[in-house]
């Protein structure tokens, strides 16, 4: 199956084993099934991706992620799932494995953290085809923030300081004055292969936002996290 006109377009579910907030999350249960199985089953139904692979360095996950219907094809070496590693090489060692591997270049690459359960599957088409619509390097999601920066401080012997230097806070005395503020929220990432193998971007060059309500922008990092998304997921089927 391809995506639109034609191209290749690889779902990517990054999954290590390792986790020092919620110990073992990415499989912690959520809602009856293991976390990382609501983000396999999205993409499963995303018409337009053709494959949904996991990349992990933990054979459990990858057992459990091949159960859900993903593949896992290799395991991700150890020195790319610390606590430190960041996405590009991630991303880089997936997409050349696969190239050295088994010839398959995808035109495309979706990055779908598990962490972010409650996408849904025109959120994945949308962003998709955002990029193939405007060409940017770039489709990250985002959502409305839920606190506004204009609205934040810094504290110096307890005297508070605008997070934003010079701002003058009295003009915005009402939420209704602020400015639309949006942020990431860690759901669905897009980008061309070559934005990663060749041009080596990751937070720049041409960065479109695709945006999302904040219900489905829930991104778990902590246990009040799990919670919130557990009782949004409840809801749904309630």
């Amino acid at each position: 199956m391809t995506g639109p006109a034609g191209r290749k377009i690889l779902a990517l579910i990054p999954a290590r084993g390792g986790s020092k907030g919620i110990p073992g999350k990415n499989v912690r249960p959520l809602a009856g099934r293991p976390l990382i199985c609501w983000t396999i089953e999205t993409a499963l139904k995303t018409v337009c991706l053709d494959r949904v692979i996991v990349s992990t360095d933990d054979p459990a996950i990858a057992a459990i992620a091949r159960r859900a219907g993903a593949e896992t094809p290799f395991l991700r070496p150890a020195e790319l799932a610390g606590d430190a590693t960041t996405d590009m090489p991630v991303y880089q060692h997936a997409l050349q494995w696969l190239s050295d591997n088994q010839e398959y270049r995808p035109d495309v690459v979706v990055w779908l953290r598990p962490t972010a359960p409650l996408r849904s599957v025109g959120d994945i088409e949308g962003a998709v085809e955002q990029l193939v619509r405007t060409r940017a390097d770039w489709v990250r999601s985002v959502c409305p923030v839920g606190h506004h920066p204009y609205w934040m401080f810094c504290l110096e012997d307890d005297r508070m300081q605008p997070v934003l230097p010079g701002l003058d806070i009295g003009k915005y005395p009402r939420r209704q004055l602020l400015p639309p503020v949006f942020r990431l929220n860690g759901a669905v990432d897009v980008a061309w292969r070559e934005t990663l193998m060749e041009k080596q971007l990751l937070y720049s060059g041409d960065v479109r936002a695709y945006v999302m309500p904040r219900e489905r922008s829930v991104d778990i990092d902590t246990m009040v996290d799990f919670l919130l998304a557990e009782a949004l997921l409840a809801g749904r089927t309630a």
